[in-house]
Formats: C-alpha cells, structure tokens, sequence
C-alpha cells in the first residue's frame, strides 16, 4: 500500500464530513443526502471477516436511504474488492488523481486580490455550487459538508460578487484544497490559479508544510495548472458504483 496516498485518503476523509456514517469492520459507510459521491460512499479500509456479508450489509444502508451503493476503490481497500465489485455489476467511474506538493518555499503572488475568510459566505456558497454542484438541489446539505471541519474560504472578487473561490483545510502540517471553481465567463483568466495561490499561502503562514488535492483524471486542463503550482500526481483512487 502507498503509505502517503493512504494518509491523503484520512486527510480526505477528515476533511469532507458526511452528515451521517455507520463503521462496519473496518468498513465506514458514509451518506449525506446524495450529495458528492465522496460523502455517499464505503470506505473499505480493511479485510472484513466475511466479504459478502460486509458488502451485503453495505448495500442494505444505502437502499435504505434510497441512494445507490457506492465504494471509493482507494489505498486502503482490499486488493480483490475491485474485481469482486465488478463481479456483483459494480461500474466504474470518476478516475482521481492525488497530487501533492512541499511548501518549502514562498509561493508566487496572486495577480489579483485574493479574500480568505473563516466562513463561507452566501456568494461563496453560491459561486461553487453553481460550478461544481452538478445538482439541481443540495445547497444546504452542501453547506454542512463543508462546515463540518474548520476550514479557510478564498475567493477572488470583481464587481462585489466572487468570480473563483477555493477552500483549504489544514490537518497534521498538510492542507488540503478542496472546492476550486471558476463561474465560467471569468474562466482564463487566471482567477483560479489566484486563489489556489492565496490558499498555499495561508496555509504555510499558519504552519503547513505540504498540500495535497483531489482531481479528476480526466480533468486534464486542471491537473496541468496544478502541475505548474507544484503539484506532482501521488496516486489514484475511483469508484464504484451498483
């Protein structure tokens, strides 16, 4: 097992709370609502003691909440689950890829103000979830995900409203990226590469000595800029989905 990709697995998980979740085994079952496979998904750390019982027993909690059963397939997961998965007509989607990243040095500066706040505001909230929300509903159990830690709020302004916003979270020396969205008319502009900037470096002057972020495999436009803030690609992990 990839030690540093197993312990951005638990910084993840740290970092994006489902409202609810239930430990079987070694297994955490986690739900809020649908929203986010992240937080609507079985972390399967570890060797259950009878595997289609535990996997029965996942499939139970998720029907009875109405939502589809589905295994984040990372580090910490049993080297047959996968296989077994696509056995029981488990598909795979969303390929991600762990980039990481020292903050041994100063990070450039922002080419335009950057705001951080310790709060999301009503527009922040509004900016991601327009962006990145992919639902139609949401918000609200949205909102509680990412409250559920303490967390730092960036966005990048332009006429009062938040054109590109960000939110870290700082655990064990590492912080984590999370949320980077751009509206799309104020895309190439290099908003969001300000606002990862004025996360970095928050971050560092609060004490943090690394930076890890989740991204989409496919998502290649992303993973470059990343790539050119320092980022290096740390692992793999998708899903599985009934």
């Amino acid at each position: 097992m990839n030690e540093e990709c197993a312990d951005i697995e638990a910084l993840v998980h740290h970092a994006w709370p489902a409202t609810h979740q239930e430990v079987v085994g070694d297994w955490i079952l986690r739900a809020a609502d649908g929203v986010t496979k992240r937080a609507n998904s079985v972390l399967p750390w570890g060797e259950p003691d009878d595997p289609d019982k535990a996997l029965d027993a996942a499939e139970r909690f998720y029907a009875a909440r109405g939502l589809p059963c589905v295994f984040s397939v990372g580090p910490r997961a049993p080297s047959w689950l996968d296989g077994h998965l696509a056995g029981r007509g488990y598909r795979l989607v969303d390929e991600a890829a762990y980039m990481t990243a020292p903050l041994d040095g100063a990070t450039p500066p922002a080419a335009h103000p950057v705001t951080i706040t310790d709060e999301p505001g009503p527009g922040w909230l509004t900016t991601w979830w327009e962006v990145d929300g992919r639902f139609d509903r949401g918000l609200a159990t949205a909102e509680r995900i990412v409250r559920g830690v303490p967390a730092s709020y960036a966005a990048v302004h332009e006429g009062g409203a938040p054109l590109a916003v960000g939110r870290s979270v700082l655990k064990d020396g590492m912080l984590g990226i999370y949320c980077m969205a751009t509206v799309p008319a104020a895309r190439r502009r290099g908003l969001g590469r300000g606002v990862l900037r004025g996360l970095l470096a928050h971050g560092r002057a609060r004490g943090a000595t690394g930076a890890y972020l989740v991204v989409l495999w496919r998502n290649t436009t992303a993973m470059a800029m990343y790539a050119a803030e320092g980022f290096t690609p740390a692992g793999r992990y998708h899903y599985r989905v009934r």
